[in-house]
């Protein structure tokens, strides 16, 4: 290990001792990023996106193989709607222990364990999947499943201590983008098993993991580190959990990863219920979406690195809520093209729109330790801490909205046959969201009645805490 005063451009090479432990780690000084911080930091991304890939394919499973379960399994698609619901769940209530194990074991170590979890989830499917095994039996196994899920909060809060400031926008669009295609890959690799072995052998796709779960995890240890600075902070779990901004983010984060695991996990099961189509040529049509969603996050970062995430994620919202409206023509039409033009265009939007929410958090929480008399490496450390221990919480919310997806489409084709009803409620959800991200982060509150020109122009320490003080994050 490293001693704490090492210089700057030593971390790469002591970084290779045992434990592979990191002790100094200041990202935002710009001599030790370009001399060596940027190598590990890049180094970290890559393999930390291979686990959090793997990790997200093993969580959406289940919205493939229920599209191998023909007549002769015996349920329903109300049925399979809840298996699918019971996989999100997991994932998102996972999120939040999962956040708080990289302080606690480290992130290198934390992703080779996460990593191979993974194992659990996807033998059990390996063993029960096929007809005749009880419906209890197929929900437990999905229920294992969502461990998948928590890969990303302990992802994505890792990654955010290696960048500094000015790139996280970036690295944790790449990072979370990279993971999100995990979700289009398992459904091109359904695909390809329906079309070559056929409908009847789901373990053939199982099988394909097995050793990429097992790749993903000696890649981590073999490769990745941990950083010492990133210590266990109960305080700023609490502080993430008192302040109000993370609760806010949560409901917004509902709107854009909540829409994009939600539809991933339901469309197949919707193109098999409403318009009829065979489990191939389900398959086929599923990938498409969840792949453009997940390669326009970056794209949503970067926006927000350039323009401001709360900007971004305004206009954003407005798309979807547009987008929504063709998916409800659509559906009252019955016309399957124009459906897939909306669906698609929704997936793209929730991409751009996880891309520029997770780049409003650290921002937000560094705005936060500036208004509060913080500068330099302070209010980047007093962000870093609480921005962590908030996308645990954040990213847990959010998933939830993929739960909520899911029983809103079950009890719309379940009462009404149709997902219409559904595809409405989240249209008035979308509105919701346009608002309260004009009202908390864009809205600049009124003058003073009677103040001066100049009182206007420097705002005082109570009037930073406003909502016009994160307008640029």
């Amino acid at each position: 290990m490293t001693d704490a005063t090492a210089a700057p451009g030593s971390t790469d090479e002591t970084a290779h001792k045992k434990g592979r432990w990191i002790e100094h780690w200041d990202p935002e000084d710009e001599t030790f990023w370009r001399e060596s911080g940027e190598r590990v930091a890049h180094r970290n991304l890559l393999l930390s996106v291979f686990s959090e890939h793997i990790g997200f394919s093993v969580w959406t499973l289940w919205s493939v193989l229920v599209l191998f379960m023909g007549p002769e399994y015996g349920v329903d698609p109300a049925g399979k709607f809840l298996l699918i619901s019971m996989a999100t769940l997991v994932g998102a209530v996972a999120r939040v222990p999962y956040t708080f194990a990289v302080a606690r074991f480290g992130g290198r170590n934390w992703t080779v364990i996460s990593a191979a979890m993974l194992l659990l989830p996807t033998v059990a499917a390996l063993v029960v999947m096929e007809p005749g095994t009880s419906y209890t039996t197929f929900l437990v196994v999905a229920l294992l499943a969502g461990v998948g899920g928590g890969n990303f909060a302990s992802s994505m809060t890792n990654i955010n201590s290696f960048f500094p400031l000015r790139r996280k926008g970036w690295a944790l669009g790449v990072n979370a983008g990279g993971g999100n295609i995990g979700v289009p890959v398992v459904q091109l690799a359904g695909l390809a098993v329906i079309a070559t072995a056929g409908a009847g052998h789901p373990r053939v796709l199982l099988g394909i993991y097995i050793p990429l779960i097992l790749l993903a995890a000696a890649c981590s240890a073999r490769w990745m580190d941990n950083l010492t600075p990133v210590r266990n902070d109960t305080g700023a779990a609490k502080g993430a959990v008192r302040d109000a901004h993370t609760w806010i983010m949560s409901f917004l984060y509902i709107g854009t990863f909540g829409s994009f695991i939600g539809y991933s996990f339901a469309f197949g099961l919707v193109l098999q219920t409403q318009f009829a189509r065979t489990p191939l040529q389900a398959a086929s049509l599923t990938f498409l979406g969840p792949l453009l969603g997940s390669l326009v996050r970056p794209l949503g970062g970067q926006l927000a690195d350039r323009f401001g995430g709360a900007r971004i994620t305004l206009w954003n919202f407005a798309g979807m809520g547009a987008a929504t409206l063709v998916v409800v023509a659509a559906s009252l039409r019955e016309s399957l093209p124009v459906f897939l033009v909306g669906f698609t265009a929704l997936f793209v939007l929730s991409g751009i729109g996880n891309g520029s929410t997770y780049k409003m958090i650290p921002a937000i929480f560094h705005a936060k330790a500036v208004a509060d008399g913080r500068s330099g490496e302070a209010a980047a450390a007093e962000a870093r801490r609480l921005s962590g221990a908030a996308m645990g919480l954040i990213g847990a919310v959010g998933a939830l909205g993929g739960l909520g997806i899911n029983l809103a489409f079950r009890q719309s084709f379940e009462t009404l046959g149709t997902g219409t009803a559904a595809y409405l409620t989240f249209l008035g959800f979308y509105g919701v969201c346009c608002a309260v991200t004009w009202a908390v982060y864009l809205r600049r509150p009124a003058a003073p009645r009677g103040g001066r020109e100049g009182d206007r122009a420097a705002p005082s320490a109570d009037r930073e805490r406003q909502p016009a003080a994160y307008a640029e994050v």
